[in-house]
Formats: C-alpha cells, structure tokens, sequence
C-alpha cells in the first residue's frame, strides 16, 4: 500500500504540475505535438485491425473495473483485518484512476490549450449580422442544392452510399484542405466503424476521437448523409484540431473542398444546418425562403435525419451530455457542447474572405 500512497502523490505532483502550465500556450503547444507525433503512430499500429481498438478497450476497461469492484467487495469481506484490505483496494484503485487521469491530460486535455487552428489560419470568428448570416447560409444552400442532385439515393429518394465506399473515400478527403493549409496535413488511417453504434446513438454520439488508440471512431447507425462529415470531422482531432468548434469547421472545410461527391454533399449539408439553425432564430422569413428552396429530396434527408435523433432524446443522452459539456468547459471551451453549434462564426468569417466559392 506505501507504494500506491507513494505512486499516487507522484501523480498528483504531476497532474499539478500540468495544470499550472495550462495557461503557457508555447509549453502546451510543445505537449501536444509531440502527444501527437505518439497517437499518430499508435493509430497506425491500430489500423492493421478492421475493428475499432478504441472500442474494444472500452469494453474490456469496463468489465475490468466490474471485476476490480467485485473481487474487491469479496476480498474485504474475507479479510481478517478489513480496514487494511478496504484501504489496499482503494490505494490500487487511487492510483490507476491517477495514471489514467494524467495520460488523459497528456495525450488530449493539451491540446484544448495549444495554439488551434484560427491561431494557425488567422481566420477569426466574430459577431455577424443577419445580411452576413444570410449570404452565408444561401451559398451553402444552393450548393447543397447542386451536389444533392448528384449523388445515389435509394427508392424514397433518401441518400444512400455504401459504408465500405464512404470510409475509403474518407482517406483522401482532405487532399483539398491541405492545399489550403498545409498545416492540416497527415497521413490518413482509414476511420472505424463501431460495433455498438446503436449504444452510441442513445448516448447522442456520432462519434468520436479516441486518444489513447488514436483512432477516428464513427457510429454507422446514423443517417448516411451525416457519415462523411462525421468521419472529416473525427479526422481533424487526428491533426491535433482540438475545439469541436474548429473541428466542425474544418470537416466542412475537407469536405467541400475534396471533390468527392458524397463527402461534397455531407459537407454543405452540416454547414446549412448550422446555418439556417442560427438564420432561424434571427430571421425566420429568410429562413423559410431558403428552406422552400431546397429541392426535395434534400428536405428528405433533413428531415430523416431530424426523425432519427428524435427517437433517441433519453434521459441516458442528457447525462452524457451534461458530462461532456462539463468536460468540454473545464478546458477552456466556454460554450461546452454549445460549441458544436458555434461553427456558425467561423463559416461566415471564412465566406467573407473569400472562401466557399
């Protein structure tokens, strides 16, 4: 038990330690490349796996933690000198949630304080007007207009491409926007589709980043429409782009610059949902002008995808959600899952230079 204590307080020293540093942008910019440069090839030691290592570890993390309680509780029980043996268990315990804590803080919690990708762009988001919202929002729907009428749709009209077909395309989406900014460049591994996607749905994921495989994991339960996106997006925390804010940003960004079809389609269509979610609440006329325009097999899949995350409003998803909000926050993303949303400044800002043309 005294190494545990002992363990345990060198952790703490050190998960200190790092929060002291969080303000020094150089040091945390310093801490996240090189955590980058680790993830980068872990990921393409996991991508000789068709299946998602993330999600695997999860699994057997979780039922390891079940068996650690009940072995525990059994321990205790037989135990002569209980206390001791409560206190052994908690020590070991103690310092395994230490460890996991402060990899946690290395391999991701750095980057939300590093220099992001409006440091390294120069693009800003700022306050807009309704013209500037507008604009904004009429590109995005006339292009979601024009590459809608392009891409495979099944009987009911609803876009349908072949998972296998999306996640292989995935691998060179980004070819556009690294022309743009060379910075986003990396070697692209390909992302995993999740075994227990419909679990992800009821927790309100489509997907996610995981930072100890390094891995890009999307549910493939989730509209077909949204799964390009969905991948660009996961793939932008693969270049170290931390807030989900400029991560949704660049995905939209990769996608309609890839000259991919079906990524071309999924990319302006998380733009003008964003877009006309934001336009909505300022101008509803302008709003319904651009919505009406739609052609209709667009307002399908809108619509379609509307359906789907209405069967999953739970009560699971609002704690999952407050969790990640509260976790998005305590690393300086002050609008927490809000952030997801805020993409809208961004999109605006990157139209007014010129962008999106």
């Amino acid at each position: 038990m005294k190494k545990s204590i002992v363990y345990s307080s060198a952790m703490c020293l050190f998960i200190l330690a790092f929060h002291l540093l969080t303000p020094n942008k150089a040091a945390m910019t310093a801490i996240a490349d090189a955590a980058l440069a680790v993830k980068r090839f872990i990921c393409r030691l996991c991508s000789a796996f068709p299946f998602s290592v993330a999600e695997i570890t999860l699994i057997a993390a979780l039922i390891a933690a079940v068996v650690f309680v009940c072995s525990s509780i059994a321990a205790v029980a037989k135990a002569k000198r209980r206390l001791h043996a409560l206190l052994r268990r908690l020590a070991a315990a103690a310092a395994a949630l230490l460890t996991l804590y402060f990899l946690l803080c290395i391999l991701l919690n750095a980057s939300y304080h590093a220099e992001g990708f409006a440091d390294k762009s120069g693009i800003r988001p700022a306050p807009s007007g309704v013209d500037e919202l507008y604009s904004t929002a009429k590109l995005f729907a006339d292009k979601l207009a024009l590459s809608g009428a392009v891409v495979d749709r099944d009987d009911a009209g609803l876009f349908n491409a072949a998972l296998d077909r999306l996640l292989d395309e995935s691998e060179s989406v980004y070819q556009g926007a690294e022309r743009l900014f060379p910075f986003l460049a990396a070697e692209d591994t390909r992302p995993k589709p999740l075994l227990l996607s419909r679990l992800m749905s009821r927790l309100n994921y489509t997907g996610f980043y995981f930072p100890f495989t390094g891995e890009a994991n999307i549910n493939a339960d989730i509209p077909s429409c949204m799964i390009p996106v969905t991948a660009a997006h996961e793939m932008a925390h693969q270049r170290g782009v931390a807030s989900e804010q400029e991560a949704n940003f660049v995905a939209i960004l990769a996608c309609t610059e890839s000259g991919l079809p079906d990524y071309e389609y999924s990319g302006w269509l998380l733009g003008y949902l964003n877009l006309s979610s934001a336009l909505r609440r300022r101008g509803e006329a302008l709003w319904r002008e651009l919505w009406n325009a739609l052609p209709a097999n667009v307002r399908r899949d809108i619509r379609a995808n509307d359906e789907y995350w209405a069967k999953y409003e739970t009560k699971a998803a609002e704690v999952t959600e407050k969790i990640y909000d509260s976790f998005l926050k305590g690393n300086g993303q002050e609008l927490g899952v809000e952030s997801y949303g805020a993409v809208v400044d961004l999109l605006i800002a990157w139209h007014k230079e010129g962008g999106f043309g």
